[in-house]
């Protein structure tokens, strides 16, 4: 994907006014629903001055100014490296504004160690430096060593067209240098030409790159990394320009191995989430072949963009065939600079948690991806609540405050119309995020909070959900800026950036139409 190019991030102040609820609403009891509706955020009682941080306090923030994509991340000397596109000149804009790579490592995927930047803008007549990928060439293929690190990236210098270019490190992935100025992918003369995505096809001993084209995701082969090939293409219309492609093969529990080819694409405009869509299907090297043409989405919800996969590995290095991990942008291009953690915290750049993904078979035969959040999260827990099983027929405050947890629960019924989670509420109970099931769908809405939508249009998310297994089993985690909520099994999940307001702290349990019960409610709060 594109760098961002010095957007100055908005005001907390024209934030709040701008926003406004969703015309969804809060599905909340009767009797509170027209009273949390008057409560609404208005300029007058959330336009004042930071009263606390919006820094997240578990999930990954960038230290200062600017982030957008995630690099997929490769394992290195016993850590994952992990680069993001990274503008330290964002507050200031000018002849200086766009992105580089930099770099954070991590062993546990929860804790990061920041590295500075990796490789450069600027360095070149080429400018700025926006996606791609990284590998480790173990067999020196591309002849800068047995071990190089190889970015490839999409620079736009000049006329601004899209090409891929070169970048290797010698030192374990620290630092970059540029080989050369001339593109080793060339622009055949089309608008949209990024994001190169390399894997390594041992079967065949080639290189394999897909790459983003619009409406189409381009396959090309190399033997070295530096000549590149053209061999064909999958084309998805329907679902805006596609972005950040990502192509692997993983293996479900029942043995079956399938081939995922996943991308960032925009499906609003047909009611259609705007995160990761993708395939399950074959793949031969040169030809995907899916499933079924029309794609699934690994998060429901509206912020959940510029996702990358990446390999599982134990300690010891060993791949885990059957899981891989991921990592999104906690962020959304329709309202990438409006964001109070700029003006109160002077950074604009939040991910969502590392998930580990696994591959699972459905009722009907078909294959689909699940999500949990990582497990090394067990290891930062600072303090278990346990609340046990509550039963609630309308609503019940909770006797909990906090700002960044997790709150895990199983609502068992017999009949029901609704039931969820009130999270990050007000001491009055007007504001508030909604998280749970209603009918036939599960779903998280924002529109009693401040958000970064000031249409209205993108304030509640929703995904399929079968109210006649009369159980629901969700997992939400709460931080600063973010919900991420994940249903069941993880087949579906919703990431969603809010922005309550610091002293927002409550936690309420509500039904609708009838009485539920909250099994086994446990909330776990981090400590990084």
């Amino acid at each position: 994907m594109r760098g961002i190019s010095g957007i100055p991030g908005i005001s907390r102040r024209s934030l709040f006014i701008a926003s406004a609820v969703g015309a969804a609403g809060a599905l909340l009891p009767a009797g509170s629903r027209s009273a949390s509706a008057a409560s609404a955020p208005s300029a007058s009682t959330t336009a004042a001055a930071c009263t606390g941080s919006y820094r997240a306090e578990y999930h990954f923030t960038v230290p200062d100014q600017w982030m957008n994509d995630p690099q997929r991340p490769v394992w290195i000397d016993g850590e994952y490296h992990y680069y993001y596109l990274y503008n330290p000149d964002y507050s200031t804009g000018g002849t200086s504004a766009g992105t580089a790579w930099r770099l954070a490592t991590s062993t546990d995927l929860v804790s990061f160690t920041d590295r500075g930047i990796a490789v450069p803008k600027d360095t070149t007549p080429n400018g700025d430096v926006w996606s791609g990928s990284a590998v480790v060439d173990t067999g020196n293929t591309a002849g800068f060593g047995a071990g190089a690190v190889i970015v490839l990236a999409t620079m736009a210098p000049g006329d601004g067209a899209q090409a891929q270019y070169l970048y290797y490190s010698t030192d374990g992935g620290r630092t970059f240098t540029n080989h050369g100025t001339a593109p080793v992918l060339a622009n055949p003369g089309v608008r949209d030409f990024r994001d190169p995505k390399v894997i390594r096809d041992e079967e065949r001993g080639r290189w394999v790159m897909a790459l983003a084209e619009n409406d189409k995701v381009g396959f090309y082969h190399s033997a070295d990394l530096k000549s590149w090939t053209y061999v064909g293409g999958f084309i998805k219309g329907g679902i805006g320009v596609l972005e950040c492609p990502d192509l692997f093969r993983i293996r479900a529990a029942d043995g079956t191995w399938k081939w995922v080819l996943g991308v960032s694409a925009n499906g609003k405009g047909s009611g259609l989430p705007s995160t990761y869509a993708y395939w399950t299907g074959s793949f031969d090297g040169t030809t995907f072949t899916p499933d079924l043409s029309d794609p699934q989405w690994l998060d429901r919800g509206w912020d959940w963009y510029a996702a990358v996969t990446f390999e599982k590995r134990n300690a010891g290095g060993t791949l885990d065939p059957a899981a891989r991990y991921a990592i999104g942008w906690l962020n959304h291009w329709d309202y990438a600079g409006t964001t109070p953690t700029m003006e109160c915290d002077g950074f604009n750049g939040t991910d969502s948690i590392v998930r580990e993904v696994t591959l699972r078979r459905a009722t009907d035969g078909t294959y689909y991806l699940a999500s949990q959040p990582v497990a090394g999260l067990d290891a930062h827990v600072s303090r278990t609540v346990d609340l046990g099983d509550l039963e609630v027929d309308g609503s019940l405050l909770l006797d909990y405050s906090g700002t960044a947890y997790e709150v895990s629960t199983e609502i068992t019924w017999d009949q029901l119309t609704g039931a969820g989670l009130q999270l990050r509420r007000s001491s009055d109970g007007g504001r508030h995020i909604d998280a749970g099931i209603y009918g036939d769908y599960a779903f998280v809405n924002r529109g009693y909070t401040v958000s970064p939508d000031s249409t209205g249009r993108w304030q509640e998310s929703r995904s399929p959900f079968d109210a006649s297994a009369g159980t629901v089993r969700l997992r939400i985690l709460i931080d600063r800026t973010s919900i991420e909520m994940f249903v069941d099994d993880g087949r579906y999940t919703h990431s969603t950036e809010v922005f309550p307001d610091p002293a927002d702290t409550g936690l309420a349990l509500f039904t609708i139409g009838g009485t539920a019960v909250f099994r086994n409610t446990v909330i776990r709060e981090f400590a990084l």
